[in-house]
């Protein structure tokens, strides 16, 4: 019935690190395909389409950064539709479904998505189909893979009523045009329970590879002896399964070799996010003993000659490279060992058949394949099922071919989670694994993300060391496993850890430098200001501090800065500071145990209360292990801070092992200080996270 009709659609992303991106052009794959027509953008390029005349069916995949913010790309958007100028019936015309991507393991999950969604609807928009929620944390795909399922029946939903729509304003019958009015209110009112209760209607599209619904040849997979599915192979039922694959996303980048020679670009050119600047570590200290379960190492920088500037809770970015050993391992499964430091040139395919192709922003024009390989993509990503999908093309064993289109099948869901997703399986995994796949470099640039630069939170008070810029981190180890047979460091920490050994060890390595001193060695960085965690205004204002292990970083600067505003200003008053620390052991990984006893000393910090939660004790279980431990033992004094001195709270560290347990153990005391049950007492922790006094700096 709508083949007859223009299906086109507006298909917007805003994404942060590929994901949304990614996503969005598995709709556009699909929807052509299945012959609607998916107009793509970025949802920052707002010269490119214009909402406020757009009168066809919007589709937004929108990504959340940091705690709970819209990715950096929809910021200018976000922005302009929150003008309060705005009238609420501004997008009354717009007609959209949004699908928004989080993580649960953080407090506002998919807030950069429900954020966009709640101001069009404020602004009249309406939706065509249910908004879709999917959670990082437990695979993105449960949620993905249905919600665009579902996405085709609701356009050809919007579809029909436009042209009932169409044929009742050229209908001279008013009877007629009653009853379709009728029809079209019909279908408005029983589109979301249809969608809710959706069976795929278009079994013959191509939504999946033909080939796949061929019968299964047995003897290709794995022994019937292996009763265990692995990476490498299946067991039943999916191995004997008819199986759903992905489209086959259209290659669109031509990667030529060329014989010319010349320089590389400096890394920097490709940092989009702002102005990045050249400084050198001056200073690298290990934190934790040698017999600690984690290395903590402390680099000072020297930001004297640059202006960049911070405050005490930013964070900043170090753009950081892929391990040399690991490109070149890449290099040597590819074939091309010999080719590393060889320019090619990157473009487009001449008649690709993707809609609005371009060359990667982070991908030069013209570079060696190495510094592509070293700087540009992320090695280490964990494969999307798009990509698996593209390489089962570049395999040429039948029986890995089979396992590799399990894995990126509709029934192989649960694999997938397992063996890639919580294995963090990378490409360079898989090309073990999978001895007879040999992706071109195209298929490379295509589907590897970019490579990015990593968050740190300062550790240091430029008012306290002007010119210093300092931060804490522990150095990042994932141990081998069955799906990965090496043990690897963090990308950024273990390159950071490898630069800066000549300062941790200056007696080794420092026969070519002068005087026998260590080299200075230089990063780039970029500022990533911090709106909300900051120092409170007004001094008098006391505080709650809760940071274990690295978490302690961004208090330092906070204490460091506190003492300098001491120093200089005596007639002030200054509101109690608590700081909750914990760690492994108090002879092991104590994290900055001197600094704090000075800060203590001094009058800087107030209360200093401090566990360890792999010590034991003469009365085993007698105390405390974890810091939301210690808080419920100080119940009256963090209640009073909260609740009668208006106070602030700071939690900083592991989201899932510490921040979620503090949050309880204040919930737990809000509700016995201030006599009411705990949904009160969540209510008013509610209400202190939106009045920004209730701050958390936590990843995962």
């Amino acid at each position: 019935m709508c083949c007859d009709l223009k299906r086109r659609f507006l298909l917007l992303y805003a994404t942060q690190k590929g994901q949304a991106k990614a996503i969005a052009e598995e709709i556009c794959v699909q929807a052509g395909a299945r012959g609607f027509e998916a107009d793509m953008h970025c949802i920052s390029e707002m010269d490119k389409y214009n909402l406020e005349g757009e009168k066809d069916p919007v589709v937004i995949v929108i990504s959340t950064t940091g705690t709970g913010d819209p990715p950096d790309t929809a910021r200018k958007f976000v922005k302009k539709i929150q003008d309060k100028n705005l009238p609420p019936d501004h997008f009354a015309h717009l007609q959209y479904g949004l699908l928004g991507l989080g993580d649960s393991e953080y407090t506002f999950f998919c807030n950069g998505g429900k954020t966009v969604d709640r101001r069009l609807q404020e602004l009249g928009a309406q939706h065509f189909y249910d908004t879709g929620l999917a959670d990082d944390c437990v695979g993105l795909e449960l949620v993905v893979d249905p919600w665009i399922d579902g996405l085709w029946l609701a356009l050809k939903k919007v579809f029909l009523l436009q042209k009932e729509k169409e044929g009742m304003s050229n209908d001279v019958s008013a009877v007629s045009s009653t009853l379709s009015a009728a029809a079209c209110v019909g279908h408005e009112l029983n589109l979301s329970s249809e969608i809710q209760n959706l069976k795929l209607e278009d079994e013959g599209d191509a939504s999946s590879d033909v080939s796949s619904r061929k019968p299964v040849d047995i003897n290709l997979l794995a022994s019937s002896r292996d009763t265990e599915p692995s990476l490498v192979h299946s067991v039943p039922p999916i191995s004997q399964a008819a199986l759903n694959i992905p489209v086959l996303p259209p290659e669109y980048i031509e990667v030529q070799f060329q014989d010319t020679h010349g320089e590389n670009p400096h890394p920097s050119i490709l940092i989009s996010e702002g102005t990045t600047f050249e400084v050198p570590v001056t200073k690298a200290v290990q934190l934790t003993r040698e017999d600690a379960i984690k290395t903590a190492l402390l680099l000072e920088l020297d930001i004297a000659n640059t202006a960049f500037d911070y405050q005490p809770g930013d964070a900043f970015c170090v753009v950081c490279p892929n391990s040399v050993s690991e490109v070149e391992e890449l290099l040597h499964l590819l074939g091309l060992s010999e080719r590393g430091e060889c320019f090619v040139c990157v473009k487009v395919k001449e008649g690709t058949k993707k809609k609005g192709a371009s060359r990667p922003q982070h991908i030069p024009e013209r570079s060696t394949l190495k510094f592509i390989l070293t700087w540009c993509l992320e090695i280490r990503a964990i494969p999307k099922k798009a990509f698996l999908r593209a390489l089962v093309e570049y395999t040429s064993n039948a029986g890995e071919k089979r396992r590799l289109q399990e894995l990126c099948s509709r029934q192989g869901n649960s694999d997938y989670t397992r063996f890639i997703r919580e294995s963090n399986v990378c490409l360079l995994d898989l090309l073990r694994a999978f001895p007879s796949c040999k992706p071109s470099l195209n298929l490379l640039i295509e589907h590897l993300p970019k490579l990015q630069a990593r968050f740190y939170s300062a550790s240091s008070s430029n008012l306290y060391q002007p010119g210093k810029l300092s931060f804490v981190f522990n150095v990042v180890e994932f141990p081998a496993c069955p799906t990965r047979p090496v043990s690897r460091k963090g990308v950024c920490t273990g390159w950071l850890a490898e630069l800066v050994a000549p300062l941790l060890h200056p007696n080794k390595n420092t026969l070519n430098t002068k005087e026998g001193s260590p080299p200075t060695e230089e990063i780039s960085i970029f500022a990533r200001p911090n709106n909300t965690f900051h120092l409170p205004s007004d001094p008098s204002v006391p505080f709650v501090m809760v940071g274990p292990g690295t978490g302690i970083a961004p208090f330092i600067g906070f204490l460091q800065h506190r003492q300098k505003l001491r120093e200089e200003h005596t007639d002030w008053h200054f509101g109690e500071t608590w700081l909750f620390f914990g760690c492994r052991h108090h002879d092991r990984d104590y994290l900055f145990k001197d600094e704090l006893r000075c800060f203590l000393e001094n009058g800087t910090l107030t209360h200093l209360k401090v566990c360890f939660s792999r010590d034991s004790s003469t009365a085993e279980g007698a105390l405390p292990k974890y810091v939301q431990d210690v808080l419920r033992l100080y119940a009256k004094e963090v209640a009073r801070v909260l609740l009668k001195d208006s106070g602030y709270f700071y939690v900083c560290g592991d989201k899932k092992h510490m921040a979620d347990g503090v949050s309880d153990a204040v919930v737990d005391i809000l509700s016995m200080e201030m006599e009411v049950d705990k949904l009160e007492a969540m209510k008013m922790l509610a209400m202190l996270r939106e009045t920004k006094r209730y701050l958390q700096d936590v990843w995962s």
